[in-house]
């Protein structure tokens, strides 16, 4: 029986943007169903790694990503309130030995704005799959749009539809693991310090500082907090900061207020029969680091090429969809455990001076070429270091 679309994908975040694009790029027709009306302002995650601005070259895509971002060519670091070393990144893998800083939303409304120049049609917003199920040989779902019900069919069908993904709770895929005790508040401030674009993070025996740069004269403060904060204020947090810091932050204006906790949750599997997950609906790490975003981006490219496989080269897409779950679990593991190191250098457990000697030891000796990579997230699963 013919499909509709060769391709459903469900959430139009920044997993399933840059899907779409890599599909329509290779010819295969597809669909992004986002319930959302439209995008969401917040700048949530905003670092993307050079091993993203590597698919993205491949992709043509890269150009605007760094005409609206920050480039971070390094990060200070510091020890309470003295100043350990560097961390720089020249000696990665060209071409970007950088992190890129841009707020999520404009992350996406690039990647949205590249997929309608492949296909007006390859959105839906405001589009809510109800119901799915196999059989046949394809995926039958039912679509809410517009206060109307439409049943349509696919013969793949991808969810990146968030941690708590309806696809994979419709698919009955255990989503194990569970929170870390780490607790934070972010706030984005106009920028008042010295650091131009370097990023900066304090190791302080109280908990962790982060300071990036952002786009618009705006820099992202992250302070480590002792519980949850449900309410936070901007004032709370400039204080922390310059308790810790010495940098007061009185006189910048606040754009942007947000508590979080840290979990770490995985699949099962990735997959249940023409079904893949990818992005936080698979895997969820903790953002220190900023790696979940870009972790989906990885999925994303090995779904693409899955898909490739199947569609165009008639491979068997149960054999393809094994060898991705296999590789994106591993690769999701590593990403935690990398995750896990970044949080607890933050805490306050790891303020003694053992840790001290051993931070800077990694800062001021060759090693920290090494720590570069690993921030960078180089030497993931089967990706060149």
């Amino acid at each position: 029986m013919k499909s509709d679309i060769d391709v459903a994908i469900v959430g139009g975040g920044p997993v399933g943007l840059y899907l779409a694009i890599l599909l329509l790029q290779k010819g295969i027709e597809c669909r992004v169903y986002e319930k959302k009306e439209k995008p969401d302002l917040h700048s949530k995650s905003l670092g993307i790694h050079p091993l993203s601005l590597d698919l993205f070259d491949r992709a043509g895509i890269t150009k605007r990503f760094l005409e609206k971002g920050v480039i971070i060519r390094k990060g200070v670091a510091f020890w309470n309130r003295e100043e350990i070393g560097q961390v720089t990144f020249d000696r990665c893998p060209p071409p970007h030995r950088y992190i890129l800083a841009i707020p999520q939303w404009q992350t996406e409304r690039i990647l949205e704005e590249e997929l309608c120049k492949l296909d007006p049609d390859a959105i839906q917003r405001g589009a809510k799959i109800e119901e799915l199920q196999e059989s046949d040989g394809q995926i039958h779902y039912r679509l809410s749009r517009n206060g109307e019900q439409v049943a349509s069919t696919t013969r793949f069908l991808i969810g990146c539809d968030g941690k708590n993904s309806p696809v994979r709770k419709s698919l009955g895929i255990p989503f194990t693991g569970g929170p870390y005790p780490d607790t934070y508040v972010m706030g984005d401030f106009t920028e008042n310090t010295n650091f131009g674009s370097d990023a900066a993070i304090w190791l302080h025996e109280d908990g962790l500082v982060e300071a990036f740069p952002l786009p618009g004269n705006k820099r992202r403060w992250v302070v480590k907090t002792t519980s949850y904060v449900n309410d936070p204020q901007p004032e709370m947090l400039k204080s922390i900061a310059q308790s810790r810091t010495g940098i007061s932050l009185e006189s910048c204006e606040n754009s942007m207020m947000s508590s979080f906790g840290v979990q770490h949750l995985m699949a099962d599997r990735f997959h249940e029969g023409r079904i893949l997950l990818a992005g936080d609906a698979a895997h969820v790490v903790s953002p220190i680091g900023g790696q979940g975003m870009n972790l989906g981006w990885l999925d994303a490219e090995a779904v693409a090429e899955a898909l490739s496989n199947i569609l165009l080269m008639n491979r068997n897409y149960h054999d393809e969809f094994r060898i991705y779950t296999s590789l994106q679990r591993r690769v999701a593991k590593q990403t935690a455990l990398r995750a896990e190191l970044n949080m607890h250098l933050g805490r306050r457990d790891s303020a003694g001076a053992a840790w001290k000697i051993l931070v800077m030891a990694l800062i001021k000796t060759p090693a920290r070429h090494l720590l570069a990579r690993i921030f960078t997230m180089r030497g993931l699963g089967s990706w060149p270091v």
